[in-house]
Parts: structure tokens; sequence; C-alpha cells
């Protein structure tokens, strides 16, 4: 454990909190990619399945615990609770484009050739392209909730936190784990995207945040 990795964690917390909290206050799905918060469920369940079996730390477990809940809680709000705001028309990234391809580098790249060992790698490979249909869903809408782009941002930090970590445990520890740290830099990778559209799009989502038009009038 070191400060990035308890800044990062916070950091991924945060966002999932700052969701979460949108919808609650909102009871509003609109612009959230629910394929997206699907992805981050399957990420956290594949991941943790050693949950009861392998204890490390009690802050170890009380974060996956928390995290299966923020997921899970969020993807039933979207096809729940709310799910009659959810914006399903413009939700529309074709999953099978990224499942079927990290299935198959689960089975061909991972440490150990067992059950649990292929079902952690599948959830590194998976977590690295689940934001992609959110991001699909803003590069078509053109549109974006300054508390989505905030979620997106602390999602973000997260990832770049992540690397700071593995980049001190190399020079404290001579830890170099391969498969995250490549899935790390490509997750990173399109989060650099995101702050393209962000700053591309920007006045888009100023707009669409305040509720006016390209003109400045109100469109209520």
């Amino acid at each position: 454990m070191n400060v990035f990795r308890i800044l990062g964690d916070l950091s991924h917390l945060l966002a999932m909190i700052l969701l979460l909290g949108k919808i609650w206050r909102s009871k509003c799905c609109k612009g959230i990619s629910g394929k997206s918060q699907i992805l981050f469920a399957v990420v956290f369940t594949t991941r943790y399945l050693d949950l009861f079996t392998n204890f490390i730390s009690v802050y170890n477990t009380v974060m996956k615990v928390v995290f299966l809940l923020c997921a899970y809680v969020t993807v039933y709000m979207i096809y729940g609770k709310f799910r009659k705001t959810f914006d399903s028309e413009n939700d529309t990234f074709r999953l099978e484009f990224l499942l079927v391809p990290v299935i198959g580098l689960s089975f061909l790249e991972n440490y150990n050739f067992t059950p649990l060992e292929i079902l952690w790698t599948f959830s590194i490979y998976l977590e690295s392209v689940a934001i992609l249909p959110q991001l699909f869903m803003i590069s078509k809408t053109g549109e974006a909730e300054t508390i989505t782009t905030h979620y997106l941002f602390f999602l973000g930090l997260y990832r770049a936190l992540y690397l700071a970590n593995w980049i001190r445990r190399y020079q404290t520890e001579n830890f170099y784990d391969q498969i995250a740290v490549v899935s790390g830099v490509v997750q990173t990778i399109f989060y650099c995207d995101f702050f393209y559209l962000y700053v591309t799009k920007g006045r888009c989502w100023e707009d669409s945040v305040a509720g006016t038009g390209p003109t400045g009038s109100s469109t209520q």
C-alpha cells in the first residue's frame, strides 16, 4: 500500500458515489450508459470471487464489498427503479465487440490456467474497455451533464493514480504486473479520449447543462 494506491481507490469510490448521487437526486438516468455500468458490475464480480476465501486486510475487504454494492445498485437504478428515464436509444454500443476478444485474450494471456485466475484476468482486460459504451454514447449525442463529466474525470484520475502506484511499487518492491499495467495504460488512453471530447464538445455540454440552445435562448 502506498499513497497513490489509496488516493486511486478513493478517487474510484468518489466517482461511483457521484454517479449514484446524481441518479438518486435527479431520479433520472439520462446520459448514463447502462451498458458500461453492467460491464463494471461484471468486472467487480469476476475480480472479487475470492472475497470470502482470501482475506488480505479489513481495508481490502471493505472496499471490495462497497464497490460491488455500488455497481449493482447503479445497475438496478438504471434498469429498474428509474428505467423510464434511461436513454436506451443512444446506449447502442455492441457489447459483443468487447466481450468476445476479452474472453479470448483471458484464455490466451494469463498467469495460471485456473478458473479463478482466468476470471481475474478477464476482469482486468474488461475494465480497460468497460468505459467505451459511455464514451460512445457521449460522442453520439454530443452531450453530457456536468455530473457525468465529473464521474468520468475521477475515473480517469483513478487510473492515472494507479499508474503512479505501479511505478512506485516497481521502484520500492521491484514488483511488476504486466497484465495490470498494460491494461491500465490502455484504459488511461481511453480516458484521454474523453478529455479530447470534453475540449472539442465542451460548449455543447455546457448548453445542455444550462438548458439553452446554440443561440443561448431558453429551450424550456
